[in-house]
């Protein structure tokens, strides 16, 4: 953090007290109120967290005004249409673009860390077989800590470095094998032949009647998928994972944590909420009926995957995903499927309606990636998986920075109090 060169003046009754402000190099300014309860006796009251910077990174940039996503400073169209999702979790994970060699030995150890201890395998077999997969994998990454105890000391820097690829490589293979259980197929193992991305798929879709070849063109739009969903400042998710790893957790655990946090429907599962919104659509004829209601402010219906609370203009991530989109239905094919069909009816529709340009409606992240993994043929309950796959590198990297962090302290939220004052306790015989 830079020293401060601007303070702000509090005054409480007749009492003031100086807070430093803090200028980043991208953002806007921070009032540093580390001191004001022990100076002033004073909290500061912050619902959500939405005006509190509650950990200084090198990271991840969002101006949601402006539509800038940056990793490491990188705009993320530049790394979604020159890159691949590997070396995105190296820029992550170590702040620098890798050089081929690195990238090279990065990518190996990924590759060779795919497989699963062969018990796991039991432990999946633990749940009903109609689970949801996000709770089968809430489970399974928790448990990792009871299978590689040689990487659960976040005070050993290659303990942490050990975990981080495994959590890495390893993710796919879980999330591959929670759905192949929830459909009663067998697991299929990982190979190193195969991509990050091509691995994915054939886990998920291959069957050992059968062989499977991995289409690039869907390769690619998963990889994306994985890139863009890498990293996203701090979330919901990511400062669960932050205020676990506080505690001194294993990494195994706080990941976990950040896994069960996204399941929630208000974060992971947008464009889970997005297809659930298509179907009730229905058909393209439907589709003027639904925009007039989304314009009406007495309806309680509103277009999902469309707009996004952080993004105030295009979402920077929806750009790159569209042509992934476009790519996969044009090889795929909408005219069976009345879904597709209907949301490229929709997009169409909003992308030229005076009142969603007017008010920056424009399809998001969530729009393109539902309809992509649509297509591919995964059900919603895999969407958010998917997610958690794609996030496990920047939980990884906010985990790893925050570890390092020599000022790092253990997450402790005040409140604002509101409840009964000091009373006597009362004989149950006299209430």
């Amino acid at each position: 953090m830079t020293d401060s060169k601007k303070s702000a003046t509090l005054t409480i009754d007749d009492a003031s007290f100086d807070l430093p402000i803090y200028s980043p190099t991208a953002g806007p300014d921070v009032l540093d109120i580390r001191k004001l309860y022990a100076q002033a006796g004073v909290f500061t009251y912050d619902p959500g967290f939405t005006s509190t910077a509650s950990c200084d990174s090198t990271i991840t940039f969002i101006d949601g005004g402006k539509g800038e996503l940056l990793h490491r400073g990188y705009p993320i169209d530049q790394l979604a249409g020159k890159s691949h999702y590997l070396e995105v979790c190296y820029l992550l994970l170590y702040g620098e673009l890798p050089s081929a060699t690195e990238l090279e030995d990065f990518e190996e150890r990924v590759t060779h860390h795919t497989m699963i201890h062969e018990q796991m395998a039991n432990f999946f077999r633990g749940f009903r077989r109609d689970a949801h997969p996000m709770a089968i994998i809430t489970g399974v990454v928790g448990a990792m800590s009871a299978f590689y105890h040689d990487s659960t000391d976040v005070s050993d820097p290659w303990q942490r470095e050990v975990a981080s690829i495994r959590l890495i490589a390893k993710m796919p293979t879980i999330v591959a094998m929670a759905y192949k259980y929830t459909i009663g197929q067998p697991f299929v193992y990982p190979r190193n032949d195969l991509d990050y991305a091509s691995n994915f798929l054939r886990m998920c879709f291959a069957v050992p009647a059968e062989e499977y070849e991995v289409n690039p063109i869907l390769a690619r739009a998963m990889d994306r998928i994985f890139t863009l969903h890498a990293d996203h400042e701090q979330n919901a998710s990511t400062s669960t994972v932050r205020l676990a790893s506080s505690s001194g957790a294993n990494p195994f655990a706080c990941i976990a944590a950040g896994v069960a946090c996204l399941w929630g429907p208000a974060h992971g599962g947008a464009n889970q909420a997005c297809l659930e919104m298509l179907r009730e659509i229905g058909t393209v004829d439907r589709i003027p009926e639904f925009i007039a209601r989304a314009k009406d402010k007495d309806d309680p219906f509103r277009l999902m995957g469309f707009g996004h609370r952080v993004y105030k203009n295009v979402d920077p991530r929806a750009t790159v995903l569209k042509q992934s989109a476009d790519e996969v239905l044009e090889l795929l094919g909408v005219e069976n499927n009345p879904l597709l069909q209907v949301a490229k009816e929709l997009e169409r529709t909003a992308l030229n309606d005076p009142y969603f340009v007017e008010k920056k409606l424009f399809p998001n992240v969530d729009f393109y990636s539902g309809i992509i993994l649509e297509a591919m043929g995964f059900p919603t309950s895999m969407f958010t998986p998917i997610f958690a796959l794609s996030r496990t590198v920047g939980w990884i990297s906010q985990w790893k920075e925050m570890i390092s962090d020599p000022g790092m302290k253990i997450g402790r939220p005040r409140q604002l109090y509101t409840g009964a004052t000091l009373r006597d306790y009362v004989d149950i015989e006299n209430r």
